[in-house]
Order: C-alpha cells, then structure tokens, then sequence
C-alpha cells in the first residue's frame, strides 16, 4: 500500500490507546487535513463518567451530532484536494451507545442514528490500535485529563471488548490491526518509521501488526 496514494486514513480504538496522537502525527508526514473528535467541547461527558444512568443519552447524542456535523463537512469537501486522517469512525458510535443506554434510550438512539447516518466516503486504510485494558488505564492516568477521571475499570474493560467485536465483523474498508503494548509509533522516531514500513507492505484487507517483546 503506498502512503502517498492514501487520501482518507482513520485511527481508531479504545479511550487512552493513542489513536489522536498517531493521527496528528500522520497528518503531519502525509501532508494531510485533521478531523478529530472534541470530546472535550461535550459538556456532559464528565458528569457521564461520575453518574453514567443519569447522562448516557445526553453525552451520546451531543457525540452523534458532532461526527455527524463533521462527516457532513467532510463530504462535502473538494475530498482529493489533499488526504484526510482522521481519529474516528462513525460505525463506532452504537458501540458507545450500547454499552451506555438502557434498551429504552438506545431504541430512541437508533432511531436517530439511522435517520441521520452520514454517507461519508470509506477510508482507504483503518488502523485499529489494540492494547490491554490495564495499560489502558495506565495511559489514561498518565495524561491526567480532568474529564477522565471518573472512568472506571470495568467500563474500559468493556470497552476494550466492544472494539474487538466491531473490527472482528468490519470490512468497509482495508484494515490493520496493531498492536501498541511494545510499540510507541508516537514517542518513538523508530517505532513510527516501522510502523510507516509495516504500511507499505500491506497487500491484503485485513492484517495484522504484533510486534514482539
């Protein structure tokens, strides 16, 4: 796969696994437009990680109309003007929504969801990031975000799990899963440039990337 003929790249995965941190530094080397998330401009994600029954619809819903606000721009953009790497996927957001909502709030989310679905172009390439919820949490702690910190382990460890279902069944676009428990392609000059290396190679769909011990 040749990085220069990648116009849409999307870093995805679990809260804490460094997705927002690799996208920026892949924009930078590929000369690309950022779309990120804004968790922090959702302004009741904190009081979802301290009371989660009480906020979940609320928290979930300011986040749909956020990617979809956003995928719209994206749509509508001259779109091979110049690559895009982004740090969500909107397939990810019933993931959220069903680890949250009651059946009652998620039946309504659907509803919502499926009516104003976005026909955003697929990526060319999706990068799942994978890690083990402890070092989830050890990232998380590390970067001492106030909005983060009432996530709880078992939530994490939930999440984790939910992102491993989703890209188990996905296939709207190529993908390579990487594992980032001894890789650090943010911090480490080496460890970005294999991971740069371990694109190029890719030929099939849906690879794989563990690096050892």
């Amino acid at each position: 796969m040749e990085l220069a003929k990648l116009r849409h790249l999307v870093i995805e995965g679990p809260i804490g696994v460094g997705k927002t941190s690799l996208a920026k530094r892949l924009a930078e080397r590929l000369g690309a437009d950022l779309l990120l998330e804004a968790p922090d401009q959702n302004p009741f994600l904190a009081k979802f990680y301290r009371d989660p029954p009480r906020y979940a619809l609320q928290t979930q819903l300011f986040f749909l109309f956020q990617r979809i606000a956003q995928l719209g721009e994206l749509a509508q953009q001259d779109f091979f003007a110049r690559p895009v790497v982004g740090d969500f996927l909107i397939d990810k957001d019933p993931l959220f929504a069903r680890l949250t909502l009651s059946e009652d709030e998620f039946a309504l989310y659907r509803r919502i969801y499926d009516s104003l679905k976005p026909q955003a172009p697929q990526p060319d390439l999706v990068i799942q990031l994978v890690a083990k919820p402890d070092t989830l949490i050890e990232r998380i702690a590390r970067r001492g975000l106030l909005y983060e910190a009432g996530i709880s382990e078992a939530y994490l460890r939930a999440l984790a799990n939910g992102y491993s279902d989703l890209f188990y069944h996905y296939d709207a676009a190529p993908l390579l899963i990487v594992n980032t428990e001894h890789l650090n392609p943010v911090d480490s000059a080496p460890d970005f440039e294999l991971l740069m290396s371990r694109i190029e190679a890719m030929r099939g769909r849906r690879e794989f990337f563990n690096r050892g011990t």
